[in-house]
């Protein structure tokens, strides 16, 4: 869908009137909110404020392919029920319990409708993509994936009559005894040497989480910040994050735990989006520089724990590590944006990778010793375990021994964090003195650290966002003209 030009708003003259809602962010929870207010009063005036130019619109929601959500029946783009109990074991699964129960499960039954409230708001699914992901009773795919969702919003909430305002970046916000009155902001640009405010009866804070900012991630892992690689957008600094802590807010999440998954070292620092994960990882070995094994590469199915080996690579030296597969995994993955080196030997394999070939050679001989006779299945937890070797690999095990061999250098790919402000059922801001804010709404990564205190399951934070975002526009417009 093509998109469509924001009303005109001229920002230097909005300190003459006040908004009903404000919007700080432009990406999934952000435009969820906006249409969400504008279907719920047609009269109220919205405000999006998004801090990237029009052409990187939509955030880390750009990025994104799918979303997960329960429903009781396959559909055409579902292949089967996917209902509260298992998705809820999913979730408990891979927080390890680290989760706001009621607000998890809540969360969760609110998503019932999600397919078809994002389809009437111009999204398209399509059939679900086969490989590693096993996701085709479970998540349903955008057709054109993140960035034709961002687009069909943005077309949406301009036939709303929302005002949409992009280079506009809140340097701050106007907070006294819990309630929100205004937004100070720039415009790149701009040649006005003083900051504008806009003033709004409600707010809603969808701007990120804090991992672009590599000072802040650097408060909590220190230099090895350096090292990390920015898979979405460089606007979600967490300039609204601290402010709103600054202001009060009550805070959740630990501010070391993230959406990291493991991607191709040769990517770029910022903005390289999904196409520089790996999802090799299953079918093959992975080494640190000492060309050692450090983790279990076939512990769950890769949905469930690809989030998780952004942070084991973030703990191993110079936080690098490599992906070792022979040529019986080629086809089996995602196919990646980078060519893989490739080597007829391992020992050759390891002089490309810059590691100890004697090293190497003994680890993946370690690990053919290990594997046992079985039937290898990526489809299901198969039987082709290692014995005897530490660390194992419960599943997916078979002897590296099929040349051509091929490796990935990987590095940490920070999604998102999950340090954010403390929400609840009404997407209202809770402030340090357990009371809600009474017009300060949040939606998004800013608050999803709330239900993933650990851990990521894929789809997952599309369905925060969404469900969060309809409601933060719904009870935000509903303050505003009450």
């Amino acid at each position: 869908m093509a998109s469509a030009s924001p009303l005109p708003i001229d920002l230097s003259q909005t300190v003459a009137h006040t908004f009903d809602v404000l919007i700080v962010g432009g990406g999934n929870a952000a435009l969820c909110a906006a249409i969400s207010a504008a279907r719920e009063n047609a009269k109220a005036k919205i405000l999006v404020l998004e801090s990237a130019p029009q052409a990187f619109r939509g955030g880390n929601s750009r990025h994104t392919r799918n979303l997960r959500y329960l429903h009781k029946s396959a559909t055409s783009v579902l292949t089967g029920p996917y209902d509260e109990d298992e998705f809820w074991d999913d979730l408990l699964h891979v927080t390890g319990g680290q989760t706001n129960e009621e607000l998890a499960r809540f969360t969760l039954r609110e998503s019932t409708d999600l397919g078809v409230w994002m389809e009437t708001q111009g999204c398209r699914f399509q059939a679900p993509l086969r490989g590693t992901l096993n996701l085709s009773r479970t998540n349903a795919f955008f057709l054109g994936g993140g960035k034709a969702l961002m687009n069909a919003y943005y077309h949406t909430a301009h036939k709303l009559g929302v005002h949409v305002a992009y280079d506009a970046q809140v340097q701050d916000l106007i907070i006294q005894d819990g309630r929100f009155s205004s937004a100070i902001l720039s415009t790149n640009g701009s040649t006005n040497e003083t900051a504008q405010e806009v003033r709004a009866k409600s707010v809603v804070i969808a701007a990120g989480g804090f991992e672009a900012n590599i000072p802040w991630l650097k408060e909590y892992w220190g230099e090895a910040a350096d090292n990390f690689i920015i898979r979405g957008t460089p606007y979600n600094t967490g300039r609204m994050l601290r402010v709103l802590l600054d202001s009060g807010a009550k805070p959740v999440g630990d501010p070391r735990q993230c959406h990291a998954v493991a991607i191709d070292a040769r990517a770029p620092k910022f903005d390289g989006g999904i196409v520089t994960r790996l999802d090799c990882v299953p079918f093959g070995i992975v080494v640190n520089t000492h060309a050692k094994r450090f983790s279990d590469e076939g512990e769950d199915f890769w949905p469930k724990r690809y989030a998780i080996w952004g942070r084991i690579v973030a703990q191993q030296p110079n936080q690098i590590a490599y992906s070792i597969i022979d040529s019986q995994a080629m086809g089996k993955f995602m196919p990646s944006v980078f060519p893989p080196i490739e080597a007829s030997s391992i020992e050759e394999l390891a002089t490309k990778l810059a590691l100890d070939p004697a090293a190497l050679a003994d680890t993946v001989a370690g690990f053919n010793a290990a594997t046992r006779p079985g039937t290898f299945d990526p489809s299901i937890l198969d039987a082709c375990a290692t014995h005897d070797l530490t660390p194992p690999k419960s599943h997916w095990a078979i002897p590296l021994d099929t040349p051509p061999f091929y490796g990935y250098p990987l590095r940490p790919g920070i999604t998102f964090t999950y340090l954010g402000v403390t929400v609840n059922e009404h997407a209202q801001v809770i402030m340090q003195n357990e009371q809600a804010a009474s017009n300060i709404y949040a939606a998004g990564e800013v608050m999803a650290g709330n239900i993933l205190g650990q851990g990521y399951m894929a789809g997952f934070g599309m369905t925060i966002g969404t469900v969060f975002g309809r409601i933060a526009g719904r009870e935000a417009v509903q303050h505003a003209i009450d």
